[in-house]
């Protein structure tokens, strides 16, 4: 799951609110794509999507106490270990500056509803049960967007992901499946057109995206095609699609060879997936 989202998120970043010309041009997963403005993203780089994701994952394999210092302490330490452009530019001034879990939690303000804590979520969702994977986002999602749209998306993307892995129904009803979980219709009805910031947006989209084709490819394609914050759409998309036996994994081999691959990189990303919960057989 882990190597596939950040296949999505890099994959993504080359067209994130790019012109639907380019998009349009270029959406054909023959390679990564340099974006026409964001100069400093290497074709092939993940973004901050992947990176607080390997946070979160990080610590749910270590067992450590889940609180928000916890949480917060991986969000730095992530960072400073290896420093990355695709954080919104306040975001990553701001970790630039705190050094501890503390710090982060004295000095952050978590009232957006973007998201930021959706695109993290996925590893949560391959716990064993609902009840589970709503605590623990719950509780990461607070650590920087308290509130009930940036709550309710992260809880959405996990749940996706556990709805994929555990086999509870058809790909095409997952949107209705979580909408029953939270209590709320708008998980089932579908995304069109370009996808802004707020989280809902991109979950959204990720939910169609998902829930309208029968490969990996194909969900790829669909999430860029919508235009707008495509690298979080794909993330999302793709940590569920990653995880369904009703999806075709068919994502290019071009795309997975070219996947960054340093300290932090594909290879890393696959020893951790290998040591995430897996269903009860």
């Amino acid at each position: 799951m882990l190597v596939e989202l950040a296949i999505g998120d890099a994959y993504g970043a080359g067209f994130e609110y790019a012109p639907a010309e380019f998009v349009a041009a270029h959406n054909a997963l023959t390679g990564y794509v340099r974006h026409p403005t964001h100069l400093g993203i290497a074709p092939g780089a993940y973004t901050d999507d992947t990176q607080m994701t390997l946070a979160l994952a990080e610590l749910l394999v270590d067992g450590d106490p889940w609180t928000p210092e916890a949480i917060a302490a991986r969000f730095v330490d992530a960072f400073h270990r290896d420093p990355r452009d695709g954080y919104a530019r306040g975001f990553q001034a701001f970790l630039r500056e705190v050094r501890t879990g503390a710090d982060f939690l004295a000095r952050i303000r978590p009232d957006s509803d973007k998201s930021g804590a959706a695109m993290r979520a996925a590893p949560l969702g391959l716990l064993p049960s609902v009840d589970e994977v709503l605590d623990r986002t719950r509780v990461q999602a607070r650590v920087t967007h308290d509130t009930p749209d940036g709550v309710a998306s992260a809880c959405a993307a996990a749940l996706a992901v556990h709805y994929c892995r555990h086999g509870l129904g058809p790909v095409a009803e997952v949107g209705g499946w979580i909408a029953d979980r939270l209590g709320s219709p708008v998980w089932a009805r579908p995304w069109a057109g370009a996808v802004g910031s707020k989280g809902v947006m991109s979950v959204r989209a990720a939910l169609t995206a998902l829930a309208g084709r029968g490969s990996a490819g194909e969900v790829l394609r669909a999430c860029v095609a919508f235009t707008g914050d495509v690298d979080t759409v794909a993330t999302v998309a793709l940590a569920a699609a990653s995880t369904s036996s009703q999806v075709v994994a068919d994502l290019p081999a071009v795309l997975h060879d070219g996947l960054e691959n340093g300290r932090y990189g594909r290879d890393h990303l696959a020893r951790l997936d290998a040591r995430l919960p897996r269903p009860c057989s």
